[in-house]
Order: C-alpha cells, then sequence, then structure tokens
C-alpha cells in the first residue's frame, strides 16, 4: 500500500505536494487538496453516489476532467452564482435556487455557504429542492465551536467576502430547514471532540480547537474515516475536516 492515495483520480505515490492543510496535501495527478478529496469520500462512503443520482455541485474548485469524471457515474452539473471565479454549467444563488421542487438527489457544497448571507434562507431553499431521500454534503471551515460574523472584513482567495464563521450550531440550522443532519468527521477528530484523546497544541492557524473541543456534540458526530484512510488521503490536521451530512426525509 502507498503512503499516498487520491479518491478522486486513483493516483498512489510517496506523498503529496505541499503540507498538511486542508487548502493543501494536493494530489500530483489531478490537482486535488484535501478538503476536495473528504468531500466526495464523505458522498461516497455514506452511500450518496449511486448511478444516474441527480448531483449539483456548487463552486466545484476541481475542473474539467474531474467533471467529465463525475459525469459518466452520475446526472452532474456545476454551479456557481455570478460564472465569475468558477467555471459552471448553471448560475445558482443558493438563496434562491432556480430549480422546482424536488429537483435533486444529492448536492455537494464545497466551502460555499460561508459566503452567503442569509443562513438559513439558502438552507430552506436547499432543502426544497432535494427529492425525498435526497442528502446534502456541506462543507465550511468550521474554524470556532459558536457561530459569528468575522470581526473584521474577511475574504478568500477569490475575492469573495465570508459572512460566517460556522460552529457547531449549523447543525441547528440544517435541522430547522427540515434535514436530518450529522457531522461527518475522522477517527482521530472524534477522539479528541470526545475528550479520548487530548486536544491539540495550538499551532499559530485560525482553527481555535480548544473552542471546537468546549462546544462539541458527541451525538451530533458520525466517524467516516479510520486513522489509516485520513492518513493515507492526506486528512490532517484532523481538526479541519468536518462535513455535514444532511438528509432530506
Amino acid at each position: 500500500t502507498a503512503p499516498a492515495v487520491c479518491n478522486i483520480c486513483g493516483w498512489s505515490g510517496e506523498a503529496f505536494l505541499g503540507g498538511r492543510h486542508v487548502e493543501s496535501a494536493t494530489c500530483p495527478q489531478c490537482g486535488s487538496v484535501a478538503r476536495d478529496r473528504f468531500l466526495l469520500w464523505c458522498a461516497g462512503a455514506r452511500g450518496a453516489l449511486r448511478p444516474r443520482r441527480r448531483v449539483l455541485e456548487t463552486s466545484p474548485r476541481m475542473g474539467e476532467q474531474y467533471r467529465e469524471l463525475m459525469r459518466r457515474h452520475l446526472r452532474y452539473q456545476a454551479s456557481d452564482f455570478d460564472l465569475g471565479a468558477h467555471r459552471a454549467d448553471i448560475q445558482i444563488d443558493l438563496q434562491q435556487i432556480a430549480l422546482p421542487d424536488g429537483a435533486l438527489d444529492v448536492v455537494l457544497t464545497p466551502h460555499v455557504l460561508e459566503h452567503v448571507p442569509d443562513t438559513q434562507q439558502a438552507l430552506t431553499e436547499l432543502s426544497r429542492v432535494m427529492a425525498p431521500g435526497g442528502r446534502v454534503y456541506l462543507q465550511v471551515p468550521l474554524l470556532h465551536g459558536v457561530t459569528a460574523a468575522p470581526a473584521t472584513p474577511e475574504f478568500h482567495a477569490d475575492n469573495t467576502p465570508v459572512f460566517w464563521n460556522f460552529g457547531w450550531d449549523l447543525t441547528d440550522m440544517l435541522r430547522a430547514a427540515g434535514f436530518t443532519a450529522t457531522a461527518l468527521v475522522t477517527a482521530e477528530f472524534a477522539r479528541v471532540l470526545r475528550g479520548q484523546a487530548p486536544v491539540p497544541a495550538p499551532d499559530g492557524d485560525i482553527f481555535d480547537v480548544a473552542d471546537m473541543v468546549r462546544h462539541a456534540r458527541s451525538a451530533d458526530l458520525t466517524v467516516v474515516a479510520t486513522d489509516a484512510q485520513a492518513g493515507a488521503m492526506g486528512w490532517l490536521p484532523s481538526h479541519q475536516f468536518v462535513t455535514w451530512e444532511c438528509s432530506r426525509g
């Protein structure tokens, strides 16, 4: 077994490029970073990506090769808010999704919700467009234990403003919108959150792990990756990898 494996393109080798970080550990073959691989892993491991499912991915970072791979197996479309920073098939505002009720089986939304002003409206719209039994895999930077607006103006790399830094109470917002929600984490991070492993020392990054632990809710966690899987696919440090599974009844 190779030390590093990409679950998107199948590459394996000595190590990913770059450092251990959610936005790094880059696959030298397809260019995926660690969070790309974790999002797709969560949806696949939980059985959502069955053939012919109607899948929408909002503002995907990955390019055409990845999208062609998705289209071979799924009825896949990519969307973007303004068709600016991300090439996409359709233009969608999550606060007012121009799709009929029940139009989708799966939504993959990586690091988008923090850029939407009205969180609850966006979640209500996502709930509306999901078919019965549909699932949303929602990935945001989880930096603290409780949701708050940035103290000073904050922008991500494509100059998109950040309206919210989310905490564990995002689960409550999802349930208020009609979803059954659980936070998908690696086994290592689950041990930290449940007090079964020490809280890592601050390393100068923007992740406040101690605050995450203070506000964690063990009953809302689901482990989706073993230590071996997380190590092989670059999901370290473990506290940087959380994705919500939101199921529509």
